[in-house]
């Protein structure tokens, strides 16, 4: 029981030292390689209609979570039945894949220092990295707002959802919230040709956030209290505005982050070429500057602090009940 308890800190521990170093191998980047596969071959089984796009879509969605979590549960299984030590090396290993403090702000970090040095060409280069909008027509300003806005989203995507679950489940589950989030990175798009065939990835993945997304700007509204930030404006800011997103999720965090920076994130944003409006979230108390990535990147580091506390005492609690 110890052993699967450490796991989880040890893989924490792992991700903010070593980050996600380029060009090592990383399992998100077979199950990248598995949707676009499955894609392939279901756009050609399926009619090309909205229904039988949809059916594609859904069955993609079934073989890609299924195999995320066998596959791990399946080795899991076989090193801790082997060697306990054994298990625990794997699983550790895989919680710190899962995770991604580090390499978000690392990533954040880029923006900053290109905005720093005036360069704006560097510093749309950096960003397009972590945002899947359209960058050309971003300004200084612009490329800071979807750097700080990323960094804000993706505290609950890209860190507490998984740290939840990984305390309910461990890696497996942990595998299988990373294929879904996966999922609707690759496919979960409005526009054709991904409208109906990404329409269950989209939805399973708004199910699966549901719940992390609202912990996730509770625990960012204590870190932010604890920084000695705005808290009484990020608790107003995240009542008013956290469903102003097309996603029932997304804007739950960035209205928190918009609140506790005293800033004014979202809008209209493009995609592919289309424009899309937004409603803005937060208040336009001062322009926003560089600097705010550096604020952001702060209170995602406190956020995930609390988290691993938070998730480490429901992981030993129900290892404790189950053994």
């Amino acid at each position: 029981m110890i052993l699967r308890f450490l796991a989880l800190p040890l893989g924490f521990a792992l991700d903010l030292l070593i980050g996600d170093p380029p060009g090592w191998p990383h399992p998100v980047i077979a199950i990248g390689k598995l949707i676009s596969g499955l894609e392939w071959l279901l756009r050609r089984l399926f009619p090309k209609t909205p229904e039988g796009e949809r059916l594609a879509g859904g069955l993609l969605w079934l073989i890609v979570a299924g195999v995320s979590f066998a596959v791990p549960y399946g080795l899991l299984k076989l090193c801790y039945d082997a060697r306990p030590w054994l298990g625990l090396v794997l699983e550790s290993i895989m919680c710190w894949q899962i995770l991604a403090v580090k390499s978000l702000r690392d990533e954040s970090i880029k923006v900053y220092e290109a905005l720093k040095t005036g360069d704006l060409e560097a510093a749309r280069r950096a960003v397009s990295m972590i945002v899947g909008r359209d960058v050309e027509r971003l300004d200084g300003p612009g490329v800071a707002r979807a750097a700080v806005e990323t960094v804000a989203e993706n505290t609950s995507d890209g860190v507490v959802a998984p740290l939840l679950y990984l305390a309910l489940g461990g890696a497996p589950l942990g595998f299988l919230y990373k294929a879904v989030n996966t999922m609707d990175s690759m496919l979960g798009y409005v526009e054709p040709p991904y409208r109906d065939f990404g329409l269950v990835p989209a939805r399973m993945d708004d199910v699966f956030n549901l719940i992390p997304a609202r912990v996730s700007a509770l625990l960012m509204l204590l870190a932010g209290a604890l920084l000695h930030m705005d808290a009484a404006a990020g608790w107003r800011v995240f009542r008013r505005d956290r469903y102003k997103h097309a996603s029932p999720n997304s804007a739950q965090t960035e209205a928190v982050c918009a609140g506790l920076l005293g800033l004014r994130l979202a809008g209209d944003a493009w995609y592919h070429g289309v424009k899309h409006p937004k409603e803005y979230i937060g208040d336009d108390l001062r322009p926003i500057e560089h600097g705010d990535i550096l604020r952001a990147c702060r209170l995602l580091y406190a956020t995930a602090a609390l988290a691993l506390a938070l998730c480490c005492i429901i992981r030993f609690g129900l290892l404790y009940l189950l053994w």
